[in-house]
């Protein structure tokens, strides 16, 4: 197994980090993918709060990735797994969040995953580099979000 584990701290609360997370109409602005595949994508909420067993289709250039939420503690945890993934198979991703002193969130991103012997090479560092950045647009973009105090 693969893994990656990376981390971010956000002048923001975990409710506006947690707005953005479970939004996947929201992603594109914040994180490394494209858009959002709404044809490939399933049961996500029109509110912008997809629940357990939504699958959200997100494009990165040619590539569609399907992830599938089998988890969610309200402001505290998101997981999924792959739904459909070209490239990567037996993943698994949590995203914790943890409220700081000074109202800010701790965002936690980790995960597992296996891939082809000649993909072994290259996704590690790829995927370590790929969601460090989102994690860190998230963070960004839910402080552009903050209201002022």
């Amino acid at each position: 197994m693969q893994k990656y584990d990376v981390g971010v701290t956000a002048r923001a609360s975990p409710e506006i980090v947690w707005k953005l997370l479970v939004d996947a109409a929201s992603w594109p602005l914040w994180s490394k993918v494209d858009s959002l595949d709404t044809t490939r994508s399933v049961d996500l909420d029109p509110g912008g709060d997809d629940g357990v067993g939504a699958v959200r289709a997100f494009r990165t250039g040619r590539i569609v990735t399907g992830e599938r939420i089998t988890e969610k503690i309200e402001r505290r945890l998101l997981a999924y797994e792959d739904a459909f993934n070209s490239s990567m198979y037996n993943y698994h991703a949590r995203i914790e969040l943890k409220p700081t002193a000074n109202s800010g969130t701790v965002i936690h991103w980790y995960g597992e995953y296996e891939t082809s012997w000649l993909l072994g090479w290259v996704m590690p560092r790829y995927l370590q580099k790929f969601m460090q950045g989102t994690a860190e647009g998230l963070a960004r973009y839910a402080e552009e979000c903050q209201p002022a105090q």
